[in-house]
């Protein structure tokens, strides 16, 4: 019995100092601090066994090229999902009361999200995100605004992901998240067992509109066209998209 205990104890030892190696070589190989390696890492481990996340495929962007990634909401740890499909950081446009968050704002800083305001358009924020694509970054933005906690597909959605990508020229990936786990509290779903199906979409090439980011117009229609490939992707081609009123203002992100 001894015997097999010391032979337990080895291969746990022996696992761990695999686990620390492989660690050491993936944040060699990585754009993430020590830091960043080692709560992705644990990230992904809790993603893929407590909420058993599926990906369809890693996101679709090239290393060092700019992005901005648009989702569905429906929990606070949708980005986790996210996560796990990409090669590097995404910098999550957050609710500055989050960032400031005694207990979790650390967090939140070390993976580096873009604080925003509620109250309109946050012209800070935009403009960091814009630098972050531009500079080979990848943006993660949710239409939506709010976790969606109604039985609509989508609500109704904001600019912000257009104007991001027009001013930065990049691309933007659609995706769409389906199980999140979510007990109307920001970390209560940390310890619910889920099953998580996350579709990847193509990249939309909003070139065509380049220059055109204070069309008022053009805006909405992007804004509708995002939206419509995050329900498509969902399986209903046919969702007819809406905007949250009346809530762009052109100008207000300009450089």
């Amino acid at each position: 019995m001894e015997s097999a205990d010391m032979l337990g104890t080895g291969v746990l030892v022996a696992a761990g100092l695999a686990l620390v190696g492989w660690a050491a070589s993936y944040w060699r190989r990585s754009a993430y601090t020590p830091a960043q390696t080692f709560f992705f890492a644990f990230n992904f481990c809790v993603a893929r066994l407590l909420w058993r996340a599926h990906v369809s495929r890693p996101l679709p962007v090239a290393p060092g090229q700019g992005a901005v990634i648009v989702c569905n909401h429906r929990s606070s740890v949708d980005p986790a999902f996210i996560a796990v499909s990409a090669n590097r950081l995404v910098h999550w446009l957050v609710a500055r009361e989050y960032c400031e968050h005694p207990f979790f704002g650390w967090f939140l800083q070390l993976c580096e999200v873009v604080p925003v305001g509620r109250g309109g358009v946050d012209t800070a924020a935009t403009k960091l995100a814009i630098r972050y694509a531009q500079e080979g970054g990848l943006v993660g933005l949710f239409p939506e605004g709010r976790i969606n906690t109604t039985d609509q597909l989508l609500l109704p959605g904001r600019p912000g992901a257009a104007m991001i990508a027009l001013k930065a020229r990049v691309p933007v990936i659609p995706c769409y998240v389906s199980g999140s786990p979510y007990d109307g509290t920001p970390l209560g779903c940390m310890t619910m067992p889920a099953k998580v199906r996350l579709q990847v979409g193509r990249p939309i090439d909003l070139s065509p509109y380049y220059g055109r980011e204070n069309d008022r117009e053009l805006i909405e229609d992007l804004t509708r066209r995002l939206l419509l490939e995050i329900a498509r992707l969902a399986g209903h081609p046919d969702f007819r998209p809406q905007l949250a009123g009346r809530f762009y203002k052109p100008g207000l992100a300009d450089d």
